[in-house]
Formats: C-alpha cells, sequence, structure tokens
C-alpha cells in the first residue's frame, strides 16, 4: 500500500493534511519530526513527503529543523506554510519577517505553470496564515504563485522534486486545495489511490484478534459514535472477552443513559455494564469552576469508575478507548500546541492500574469513524448521533456544576435539539446544543421581574473538526427555540446565539 508522510512540525492542520491525502484514498501517517530520523523515512517506503506548517520561525534558534539531505533522498517533498519556509531556509535561501505584510484569512492567489497547479486557473481564492515569507529564493527554485502581499506564495524545483506553498490547501478555504493535494500525491508521487475503510476495518480486526488474544479488554463506552465504533469493531476481533462499561456520571443529556443501555443491550447484545456514579462526579466537582480542573476531575474519576468495575470482574488487561485524531491534536499531543485536554487523551492520571490502553480509532477523523461504523453495520441514527463531549454538560455549564445546573440545561438543550428537528435542519448542521452560561440578567415574565440565567445556543457546521463555520439557522426558528426555553425551564430569563467560528473560538465552550 502506497503512503504518504506527514511530517510535524507543530501547526494545527495537520491532522487535516492527513485527512485530505486520505480523502485522495490514499495511505497518510503523521510523525512529529523528532521522532522520525531520516534513515527510517528511507526504509519507510514513503512515496511522498509533506512538511507542515507550525508556530515558529525558522531562524529562531528553538525552531524545528530537519536533516537537509531529506531532499536529496529521491522522495517528493511538499511544504505547506512552515514547511515552504523550512524548504527556503535548509537550502539556503532567505526568509525574513513579513512586518507589515503579514496575511491572514482568504487571500486572492495568482498561479504560473507548475506542476503542482495542473488544472488550476491563475487566479483564485487562498487560505493565509503567516508572518514571515520567503524573501530570496534558494538556487534552483522556480517562484510559481504571489499575493498582492506575499511575493512568493509558491515555489519548486523539479529536478529534484520539492514543491512549497506559503498557504493551506489543506483547509476547505483554499479554492483548489483539494486538486493541489491531488496533484501533489497522484501526478506527481504517483500514488496508487487503494486505501478503503474496509482495509481499516480488516487490518484492525486482525490486529487485534491476535494482539488481544487470551486478553481481558474494558471499553469505556459512552454511547457516542466514537465507543460505539470501537465496541463493535473490538466484538468482532475478541467476542465475549471485551466487557463494555457505562460509566453513568450524571452529566449526560435528557434520557441519554436510558437510551445508551437500551440500544446496547438489546439491539446489539454486547456484553455490557451500567454503573451508576452519578453521586461521585458531583462531589468531586464542587466548587470548581476552572475548565481545564473539571476535565481532570472527570478523567481520573473515570479511570477510577473503571479500576473498581474491573476489580469486580476479575483480572481485566486492557482499556479501551474511543480517541480519535482531533482529540490528540487539541490536547497537545506530538508538536501541536495544547488548546484544551480531553478526558479521553490528556485527562488520564499516570497511575493507572491496567496494562495499557488502546485506542483503536486515533488515527481517524470523525467522517471516518462514521464510515467505520456503516461499513460495521451500525445504525444510521446512531453513527451520526451528535458529537458529545466526554466530560459531558460539566464543559457546558460554565462555573459550578451542581444537580440544579444540570436539570436546567438538559431542558434547555432538548428543546433545542427538537426545534432544529422539527425544522429539519439537522442535515445542515455538524454540532448543536445549549450552553448554560454563568451569567444573570433581568427578565420580565407576568408583570414580575425575574433574574435568571442566560442560555447560549451553539451550532456549527463543519467536515471535520478541526474547523468549523456557525451555522446560519432561521430566525424562526431561533425565536421559537428560545421562547420554548424561558417559557418552559424555570431560573432562565435570556437566550443568546453564539455565532463565532473555529477558529478562533472552539466547538465547546470550555
Amino acid at each position: 500500500m502506497d503512503k504518504i508522510l506527514v511530517l510535524d512540525f507543530g501547526g494545527q492542520y495537520n491532522q487535516l493534511i492527513a485527512r485530505r491525502v486520505r480523502e485522495l484514498n490514499v495511505y497518510a501517517e503523521i510523525k512529529a519530526y523528532r521522532n522520525i530520523a531520516l534513515n527510517q523515512i528511507k526504509e519507510a517506503g514513503y512515496k511522498g513527503i509533506i512538511l507542515t506548517g507550525g508556530p515558529n520561525s525558522v531562524y529562531d534558534e528553538k525552531s524545528p529543523h530537519y536533516d537537509p539531505d531529506i531532499f536529496n533522498i529521491g522522495i517528493p517533498v511538499l511544504g505547506i506554510c512552515y514547511g515552504a519556509q523550512l524548504i527556503a531556509y535548509l537550502c539556503h535561501g532567505t526568509v525574513r519577517s513579513a512586518e507589515d505584510s503579514s496575511e491572514y484569512g482568504r487571500t486572492e492567489l495568482h498561479i504560473e505553470a507548475n506542476p503542482l497547479f495542473t488544472g488550476i486557473p491563475a487566479d483564485s481564492i487562498c487560505w493565509m496564515s503567516h508572518t514571515d515569507f520567503i524573501s530570496r529564493l534558494p538556487e534552483g527554485f522556480e517562484n510559481s504563485a504571489h499575493t498582492d502581499k506575499c511575493p512568493c506564495a509558491a515555489m519548486y524545483d523539479t529536478s529534484r522534486s520539492i514543491y512549497a506553498v506559503q498557504f493551506h490547501p489543506e483547509v476547505t478555504h483554499t479554492q483548489y486545495g483539494k486538486k493541489i493535494l491531488e496533484n501533489f500525491v497522484v501526478n506527481i508521487c504517483h500514488c496508487e489511490q487503494s486505501w478503503r475503510m474496509e482495509d481499516f476495518i480488516e487490518n484492525s480486526v486482525n490486529r487485534y484478534r491476535e494482539e488481544l488474544k487470551d486478553k481481558k479488554v474494558l471499553l469505556a463506552l459512552s454511547g457516542g459514535v466514537d465507543s460505539s465504533v470501537v465496541a463493535v469493531l473490538l466484538n468482532k476481533a475478541i467476542g465475549d472477552n471485551l466487557t463494555c462499561v457505562f460509566v453513568d456520571h450524571g452529566l449526560l443529556r435528557k434520557n441519554e443513559a436510558d437510551m445508551v443501555e437500551e440500544v446496547f443491550n438489546t439491539k446489539f447484545h454486547l456484553n455490557m455494564l451500567r454503573v451508576n456514579a452519578r453521586k461521585r462526579f458531583l462531589e468531586h466537582l464542587s466548587g470548581v469552576t476552572e475548565p481545564e480542573r473539571k476535565r481532570k476531575i472527570i478523567g481520573e474519576e473515570f479511570i477510577r469508575a473503571f479500576e473498581e468495575t474491573a476489580d469486580s470482574l476479575g483480572k481485566i488487561d486492557i482499556l479501551a478507548q474511543g480517541t480519535i485524531y482531533p482529540d490528540v491534536v487539541e490536547s497537545g499531543k506530538e508538536e501541536s500546541a495544547t488548546i484544551k485536554s480531553h478526558h479521553n487523551v490528556g485527562g488520564l492520571p499516570d497511575n493507572i492500574r491496567f496494562e495499557r490502553i488502546i485506542e483503536p480509532l486515533r488515527d481517524l477523523f470523525k467522517d471516518e469513524v462514521r464510515e467505520v461504523g456503516r461499513q460495521l453495520g451500525l445504525p444510521e441514527d446512531l453513527v451520526f448521533r451528535q458529537p458529545f463531549p466526554g466530560p459531558g454538560l460539566a464543559i457546558r455549564i460554565i462555573g459550578e456544576v451542581t444537580e440544579e445546573k444540570l436539570n436546567t440545561l438538559r431542558e434547555a438543550d432538548a428543546i433545542f435539539r427538537e426545534e432544529i428537528t422539527v425544522y429539519d435542519h439537522r442535515e445542515d448542521t455538524s454540532q448543536y446544543f445549549a450552553v448554560l452560561t454563568d451569567l444573570r440578567s433581568v427578565g420580565v415574565m407576568g408583570d414580575a421581574r425575574t433574574y435568571g440565567y442566560t442560555v447560549a445556543l451553539r451550532c456549527v457546521s463543519t467536515d471535520d473538526f478541526m474547523t468549523a463555520e456557525w451555522t446560519r439557522l432561521p430566525y424562526d426558528l431561533l425565536e421559537k427555540a428560545s421562547n420554548r426555553i424561558i417559557n418552559e425551564v424555570a431560573g432562565i430569563s435570556r437566550v443568546v446565539y453564539d455565532i463565532t467560528s473555529k477558529p478562533p473560538g472552539t466547538v465547546e465552550w470550555e
């Protein structure tokens, strides 16, 4: 199977680059630059190398660099953003601060002939995000693109098959980004487009059937698509040696705990245990307001609940989790900057009592996980179930988490989701929910003064969850949801709609 190496220098879009390559049915894997030596790259049989973006300046002493001989081993290289500047720097060109020429966001791009740009018009829109630029090209390179502020938006050296772009072809805002990546992966690297989700399933089942032979596995089952896919995948591999543990932490949406139990006990007939841990979670969260502290507490209590369940079941060797790529990148794994920890990545305590943790989906994006779910025969309503964070409603309540606030938020959230269903806007959205803020405001109900909480409604559209746009819901829908929430949910006096995209915001508020 042909494969592309995504050499990670710390940018937030690194996982997205790999995902775009996989959309071309070519396998891509990410390696932090410091974790793979040049001889390992040579031996691995990669057909191409993509150098990613990153937050550093190439001329800073502590910035990440790599062996310049990477350009002399006969494997095509594409540098993106920082990766483009690194190519210029390592090949003895000049990179300097843009000063007043920094570019961010949608930018008009003007290109010239270049194998990377085959089939692309001379003028289009790209996505820029840089404060440095290539001011002098290395010997042997040709300039093939520019913007109004950036004199070198792309360069190439066909003799060594080295290509570089200052913009981000991996994001949807770049008009012909997918075509640029296709030109590199298929036309320049000559990769065979043969990677499929069916292969992932077969390889995973075979791997875990052998790797977990005679091992007892405990799965943290939330009922979301990620852990559900892991449950069915591992069940195919090891059968009754898998025990699915659903920890009811009391932080779920309205009626969700009962629904999860019914689906997996009656429909899939998996070996599942429901653990009632509501009291312990609320006790540990009492008085806690800081988001990262909430996540750490919930991660700790999850593991402790699993350990206690494992003790009651006898010897359990392995803990399985539904970690996926966005969890990993946002938790600061590899080189990327930490945005927030996830309970199933960065929120785990160090002294867990299991032999090890397995994360069968940690290399997949959400849409890939859904495709695996479809291939495994999961019902559509489960495969496309709303994403829900591991810490649950605790990170949708700003400030301290209490039983009263949880009940208030559950009702408001249920109303918002009901109205989106009634208006049939589920297909237009990727994630939607309510947030209970810690802001109180004055209202008037029945000629009387009220002083209640403000609820924020959040709805985003995305195809990868690395970037997301706020969804333009109809005013009638928002009005109906707002009226119902204020009239039907005690303690709420105001409803607002969040119109922040990602970036600069995140999908969740905490």
